[in-house]
C-alpha cells in the first residue's frame, strides 16, 4: 500500500512515464484494490494525475466540463487511491482504489453493468442508489 502524498520527485517520475494523447489526456481504469472488480474508466490529464498522487483522492479530468472532477465531490462516493500504475506503453493508467459506494453515475457499483449475450445486452448489476439519491435530485450526465 502506498502512502500519500507522494514526494514531488515520485510524481515527476510517474508523469514522465505517461504518454498523453493529442488533447493531453490518458485513459484511467479504476479497479477495486481488494476484489479486482473493474469499476470505471475516465480521463486524466497531467494536473489531475499530480493532484491524485498528492492527495490520495482520485481526481479525473472532465472533458465535458473542462475541469477537475474529484470522484465523490457531488455524490459522496469517494475513491481513495491505494496504488497508481501505468501500463507498459505508458498510454493507460490503472488506479487501484478503495471505492466508497457506487462508482457509476447510474447508481451501480460498476459502470460495466451490461453484458452482450444471445438476446443482445443484459443488465448484470442492480442499482444500489438512485441517481437522485446520489446527486440530490440534480441528476448526472454520462459526459464525464
Amino acid at each position: 500500500m502506498t502512502s500519500f502524498p507522494l514526494p514531488d520527485t515520485a510524481i515527476d517520475a510517474a508523469l514522465a512515464a505517461v504518454k498523453f494523447d493529442a488533447d493531453g489526456l490518458v485513459p484511467a481504469i479504476a479497479q477495486q484494490h481488494d476484489s479486482g472488480e473493474v469499476l470505471m474508466m475516465a480521463w486524466m490529464n497531467r494536473d489531475s494525475i499530480a493532484e491524485t498522487l498528492r492527495t490520495g483522492r482520485v481526481c479525473y479530468w472532465s472533458r465535458s466540463r473542462q475541469s477537475f472532477w474529484r470522484k465523490g465531490e457531488t455524490s459522496g462516493q469517494v475513491q481513495g487511491l491505494v496504488e497508481w500504475r501505468v501500463d507498459c506503453d505508458g498510454d493507460t493508467i490503472l488506479l487501484r482504489v478503495d471505492q466508497q459506494g457506487p462508482a457509476c453515475h447510474t447508481g451501480r457499483r460498476s459502470c460495466f453493468y451490461r453484458r452482450a449475450d444471445a438476446d443482445g445486452l443484459s443488465v448484470t448489476d442492480p442499482v444500489l442508489l438512485s441517481p437522485d439519491a446520489l446527486y440530490g435530485g440534480k441528476g448526472q450526465s454520462s459526459g464525464f
